[in-house]
């Protein structure tokens, strides 16, 4: 009997958790489930970003032990006679040290500013970046790097330094000389004009470095550096245009969509250059 009235007046015991959702219903309206929390829908992944981007590329050491590990390297090496580049270059170009190459910090410097750090997608292609080494440097040198922006590097990537990386496909080396020389002079250009068309094609170019914030990043500049090195036909249409109304207007930025888009279909070449141009000439008309 006691036990009956124990249990008989014990509080009923309920499950634990947490309390059952509100609803708000209206006067005369049906009862609604109660709300679900919003669905989170998933991101699109980010568009990437290319490159297509005129400047130099030069080696620097990303920490102080790879310096000392890649003087002992030159150590081994016979650098008689050899100023500090040559004996430099003598050591990336051992087989040996091919693992120093993959260690090294590949700086790709726009106007002199470091504007990249460069990372081979094919590890095959570090010999792009020794190609691009020289022994005697000069501001005619030119190296064109086409690939895809990344993230900013580490800070133990290059001592420090903190720029996007960028995984490139390909890598061109040559000086200004040589693609001035490269340049097909129009057939309207008569014998006594060559001169003045090589003046003019050299200070267009001259002209297309030094534009402000031209890293190669964006559908303009990427048309713009593409067309200087691989289109003939843009220093043709200079020497024709004193005012160069192809290549900028009044605010400065290259105005190059109505360009491309006269030429139809060639968008997206502009945009993204596949990889397999290596042994192909600089500069085309095609």
């Amino acid at each position: 009997m006691e036990s009956e009235a124990r249990s008989a007046s014990a509080p009923e015991e309920r499950e634990s958790g947490p309390p059952p959702p509100l609803v708000t219903e209206e006067p005369g309206a049906l009862a609604t489930p109660a709300a679900r929390p919003a669905e989170t829908q998933p991101s699109e992944p980010s568009r990437p970003t290319y490159v297509y981007a005129l400047g130099q590329i030069e080696p620097r050491f990303p920490n102080l032990g790879i310096e000392k590990e890649f003087t002992q390297a030159g150590a081994r090496i016979d650098s008689t006679g050899l100023n500090d580049r040559q004996a430099f270059r003598a050591v990336i170009t051992d087989p040996a040290n091919r693992y120093l190459v993959r260690h090294l910090c590949w700086v790709f410097l726009i106007q002199q500013m470091e504007t990249y750090i460069l990372v081979p997608r094919d590890p095959a292609d570090y010999g792009l970046l020794v190609e691009a080494f020289r022994e005697n440097p000069s501001g005619d040198d030119i190296d064109v790097v086409i690939g895809v922006k990344a993230q900013i590097a580490p800070a133990d990537m290059c001592n420090g330094l903190a720029v996007p990386i960028v995984v490139f496909d390909q890598v061109y080396s040559f000086d200004r000389t040589s693609l001035m020389n490269a340049i097909t002079v129009p057939p309207s250009v008569g014998d006594k004009q060559i001169a003045a068309f090589r003046q003019t094609a050299t200070s267009l170019f001259d002209e297309i470095r030094q534009m402000a914030d031209n890293a190669g990043a964006t559908d303009e500049h990427r048309a713009l550096n593409y067309l200087t090195v691989r289109y003939s036909d843009i220093y043709g249409r200079a020497h024709r245009s004193p005012e160069r109304e192809l290549v900028t207007h009044g605010s400065g930025r290259p105005r190059i969509t109505a360009e491309r888009s006269a030429r139809g279909g060639r968008s997206d070449l502009l945009l993204h250059p596949p990889p397999d141009r290596r042994h192909g000439s600089i500069l085309s008309a095609s």
